[in-house]
Parts: C-alpha cells; structure tokens; sequence
C-alpha cells in the first residue's frame, strides 16, 4: 500500500532504476566472493535496502495540492528547514526593501519545487555561479540559480530563487516568462542539496520560525498584505 501511494518525481525516474541495478549488481558480486561470510552480507543488503530507501524519499512527488487561489498566502515551495528570516535590501529586482525567507533542502528532503502564489511569471532568468553549501548566506546571490518573479493580482510581486548547492549541479524549472501560475502547482526540481529563497514586501506577516521544518503545499510562510492601487 505504501509503495502504491509513493510517486517518484518524473526528473528521478531514471536514478531510481540505475540505483537499484547497481546496488542489485555489488550485492550479487558480494554473495558470489564473500558467500562464507553471512554476516557481512547481512550488513551489505541491509546498507543497500537504507540507501535504496533514501534515494526514493529524495526523488518522490509528494501528492499534495491546494484547492482555489488562496490570494494574499504564500506557500511553502519546498520542503526543508526555515535557516533564514531577515529584512534585506534587495538590489537586481525591487531596488527595495524585502523580507528574505530561505529553506535549506538536506539530502532527506523530498527535492520537488512548487509555486509559492497565484499570479503571472513576469521575469525568468538563469544565472551561472559557484557552488557555495547551500545553508550558507552567500549562496543566495553566489550559487548557480534562478530568479522567477511572480505579480499576484492584488498583493503585490513576489521573488523566488531556485539555488544550487555544493553538490547540486543542476536546477530545473518548468515555467515561462507570460505564464500565468496557480498556488501549489509544480514548479521545478533541484537535484541533490539545494535551497530556495522567497522575497516578500516588507509590511508581509510572516508565519513560520526561523529553525522550522516546513513542507511545500501544507505550510503557509506569510499572508501578504493588499497592495493599493
């Protein structure tokens, strides 16, 4: 039943099957050259079982969804721990002030990205970097990412970036500039560990804690206020 529940993420598909093939092949070899010793056979297929499981958990698609628009919340895009809340001047988008929330991705996150609100994708680009550990604060403008800015309809343009880190090498995103995007809906994935950052305007109610465990499509990470116009 559980194995029927678990989705595996589309980008991970191909990983699941070679990781399994080859563990399959090490304990083959290992039950071939070491038959006298059950033991250490035991420990192999027991250590093979625990890395096949982590690779499923990184790569599963949480089956997850909001319904309706939910205007004025923003969702978590991921799953990981808060490691930032802080007021920043945010210099290539806003030329403002920002409220920045960062969520670092361990290896033991499920790695799936998704929309944090409702509204337009009115800027997308890719930008090359370093490869910094994603916890760090110099990752946010450092590290390779992505920038995705996204105008709600009536609580102001939200900033999202899809960061890598010192392992990750490769960041995908299934949007487009013009592209109009709803809540909860998939956004990307980033393999191996990884962050994201969330640019909220600064009068935004922030509504999780530095240091919390948050999951995307059930945490709200703040409730925006309505932007005159």
């Amino acid at each position: 039943m559980m194995m029927k529940l678990l989705r595996i993420h589309k980008e991970g598909k191909s990983a699941v099957i070679k990781v399994g093939i080859g563990l399959i092949v090490i304990n083959a070899i290992f039950l071939v050259l070491l038959s006298s010793y059950p033991i250490f056979i035991a420990m192999m297929l027991i250590l093979s079982i625990i890395l096949y499981g982590m690779t499923l958990n990184f790569y599963r698609h949480p089956n997850r969804a909001y319904k309706g628009d939910l205007h004025g919340l923003v969702n978590s895009p991921t799953d990981g721990r808060v490691v930032a809340i802080e007021k920043v001047f945010e210099k290539e988008f806003f030329h403002d002030e920002r409220i920045q929330v960062s969520i670092f991705m361990s290896f033991f996150n499920a790695h799936s990205n998704w929309i944090p609100v409702t509204g337009k994708i009115i800027h997308l680009s890719h930008v090359d970097g370093n490869f910094h550990a994603a916890y760090l604060p110099k990752s946010s403008h450092e590290n390779e990412h992505t920038n995705i800015l996204i105008e709600t309809p009536d609580h102001g343009t939200i900033l999202t970036k899809q960061i890598a880190g010192a392992v990750a090498r490769r960041v995908v995103t299934y949007v487009k500039e013009g592209d109009e995007v709803h809540i909860g809906a998939p956004l990307g994935f980033i393999k191996l560990g990884s962050r994201m950052d969330v640019f909220l305007p600064p009068d935004s109610e922030i509504l999780v804690e530095l240091g919390e465990e948050v999951h995307a499509n059930v945490t709200f990470l703040a409730r925006l206020a309505k932007q005159s116009k």
